[in-house]
């Protein structure tokens, strides 16, 4: 069975400091990568996921100067920011395949993306024959929530490693937990 973990977006507006900064995040950076370079092959594909917002819009109500932090945020991820880049800690060596999200529109699950070749994420994962997904990533609450949901609906298997999550609070990280175990996610 071929297999793919999801790094779900390791950037650094979503780790301490950046604009929506979540406890935790770069921890979560250096784990992925560490457990990359211990099992380099335990999958068969790395794909890696990023906001990558419209500087210059506000990307279909995604940004608002006053944030409900449930359907708008502040401004985060712009593309070709800083705040848009992976975390540092993160070894983008090992990523065979990036992808965009957002660009224009609200986006939380990689399945809302595209690779850096425009094709779409069921796409690439169709052609590679991908069965299985593990996922990692920053937000377990979100975008880590949406990213397992989808590949569960894409009829994968799928595992979120919670060791190399971080979400955004204690109690709606549990509770997303809680909603990817009863989706048919493994917990590892």
């Amino acid at each position: 069975m071929t297999s793919a973990l999801f790094i779900i977006d390791v950037q650094n507006d979503f780790t301490e400091g950046g604009a929506l900064g979540v406890e935790g995040g770069a921890a979560v950076a250096a784990r992925i990568s560490a457990m990359l370079a211990a099992h380099p092959d335990r999958y068969d594909y790395v794909f890696a996921s990023r906001d990558w917002h419209d500087g210059d819009n506000d990307n279909g109500g995604h940004f608002d100067a006053e944030p409900d932090f449930v359907d708008s945020w502040p401004v985060h991820c712009v593309a070709g920011t800083t705040g848009a880049e992976y975390h540092p800690a993160l070894d983008t060596d090992v990523i065979d395949v990036h992808v965009r999200k957002g660009q224009g529109k609200p986006a939380y699950s990689i399945f809302e993306g595209v690779t850096d070749g425009g094709e779409t994420v069921p796409a690439a994962l169709d052609r590679l024959g991908i069965a299985s997904v593990d996922v990692a990533g920053i937000a377990t609450d979100y975008c880590v929530l949406a990213s397992a949901l989808d590949a569960l609906e894409s009829g994968r298997t799928v595992r979120v490693l919670t060791d190399l999550v971080a979400g955004v609070a204690p109690e709606s990280s549990a509770a997303a937990i809680e909603r990817l175990d009863a989706a048919g996610a493994t917990i590892v």
